[in-house]
């Protein structure tokens, strides 16, 4: 399952037009998900969004939860087929 699909069936992000003209953004936020991977990019990573964003918290690892999800699946998938 794709990241986003994880992510928008657990009510973690969303889009509206009319919030950020549809930029995917955390539920009930302003705060666009790319602003989260920009600190994830950042020196200070999670830590710093964190601090910044601390009522996200939940949502932020979630967020990565689904991250990790996503690339064990297709671990998974890629190791079946070259078995």
């Amino acid at each position: 399952m794709k990241i986003q699909q994880i992510i928008d069936r657990q009510g973690i992000v969303h889009t509206n037009p009319e919030i950020m003209s549809g930029v995917p953004v955390f539920v009930g936020t302003r705060v666009p998900l790319q602003t989260f991977f920009d600190y994830l990019e950042g020196e200070s990573g999670l830590a710093e969004f964190l601090e910044d964003f601390p009522h996200l918290k939940t949502p932020a690892l979630q967020v990565l939860e689904a991250i990790a999800k996503a690339m064990l699946d297709e671990e998974r998938i890629a190791n079946a087929h070259s078995a």
